[in-house]
């Protein structure tokens, strides 16, 4: 089946669908490109973060997270597509082609996670007390599986306490890395831009120290900073938008850490489907997830948590769960600032 039989619409709507994928500091590492039957995803460079990610391993799996999205909506459509990753050797940013395939008939679960593509985003203000149930902690379990990976959830006190440390220490590093400190405000705080996070997405300062440490993405202007950090994502609650009012943070929130059998782009790229199969089935299932990177990001901190995890799989991205007010999601760029000409890598 051709990109005309499929329709010109459908392949738009689904690349959409890619642009919704999590990011670092929302920085949507991708590019795409179409041609008759084939959907390319590459790797942005300009838009690695140098210090956070020198790597690329987390812009690599956000392009992972957006070719699941793609997938799905495609899916949804009635469209198969047969998926490869790093097709070509000779070109590295080349992450995955997506040839699209016969009309099929889509399952329910590929109508559910693609409904909510647009309603999931990363959530940082505070979680109700309100425990995650078993059932859907199995079916988060299952997710991950079902495209490679494997889902640990930290529910036991000694590894949550251990987890929280790290995360600690982590935290610590990072924002007393003058050059970290700079690339994230580079990305954080202004309004006027269809990346990054704006100041205006930033949630509640904690009222005490909170049981996990989160990234502060508040901006220049935030007032009485603390060593604890808060929410990324504002809600339509009434007073959701007002930095400056301090709030609670939930003191047990579930911890989940996404891991792979090995640690090169390729399983980056599975890692990236994984977490996002996760992330929409937890939307699906009216729970929130906000991201801790930190331990997955300094790399001797990696290691002790891969250590505390068996030490035979890679740490590859972090979270909390749980359940949390609707909230609003980050800014995406244009299909046309992120849709190249086949083969040249660079915008129309």
């Amino acid at each position: 089946m051709t990109e005309t039989a499929v329709s010109g619409a459908a392949v738009a709507e689904a690349l959409r669908a890619g642009t919704r994928a999590p990011s670092p500091h929302n920085t949507q590492p991708w590019l795409f490109a179409t041609r008759d039957g084939e959907i390319d995803v590459r790797l942005d460079e300009s838009r690695v973060l140098r210090v956070c990610d020198p790597d690329g391993r987390e812009a690599v799996l956000s392009c992972g997270a957006a070719v699941l999205n793609i997938r799905l909506a495609l899916a949804a459509e009635g469209t198969a597509c047969a998926t490869t990753l790093l097709p070509d050797r000779r070109e590295p940013l080349l992450l995955a082609t997506l040839r699209l395939g016969a009309g099929r008939t889509p399952s329910a679960q590929d109508r559910r996670l693609a409904g909510v593509i647009a309603a999931r985003h990363t959530h940082r203000r505070p979680f109700t007390g309100e425990p995650v149930p078993a059932a859907a902690r199995h079916v988060l379990v299952r997710a991950a599986a079902d495209e490679g990976a494997r889902l640990h959830l930290l529910d036991g006190p000694g590894q949550f306490d251990t987890f929280a440390a790290l995360l600690r220490r982590a935290e610590h590093v990072q924002r007393h890395d003058p050059a970290f400190v700079a690339e994230l405000a580079e990305w954080t705080g202004r309004g006027d831009r269809g990346d990054g996070i704006p100041a205006a997405a930033g949630g509640p300062r904690p009222s005490s120290e909170p049981a996990l440490s989160l990234r502060d993405y508040r901006g220049a202007d935030a007032t009485d900073a603390t060593d604890a950090t808060v929410a990324t994502v504002a809600t339509d609650d009434a007073d959701a938008t007002d930095a400056t009012v301090a709030r609670e943070y939930e003191r047990t929130p579930l911890v989940a850490v996404l891991t792979t059998p090995g640690d090169t782009r390729r399983d980056a790229l599975r890692a990236g489907q994984a977490l996002q199969r996760v992330l929409l089935t937890a939307t699906a299932a009216g729970l929130s997830a906000s991201f801790l990177a930190q331990p997955v990001e300094v790399p001797r901190v990696r290691a002790e948590l891969r250590s505390l995890l068996g030490g035979r799989d890679f740490p590859q991205t972090a979270w909390r769960l749980g359940h949390g007010h609707p909230g609003t999601p980050t800014p995406r760029r244009a299909l046309d600032e992120v849709v190249t000409r086949p083969g040249t890598g660079r915008q129309p």
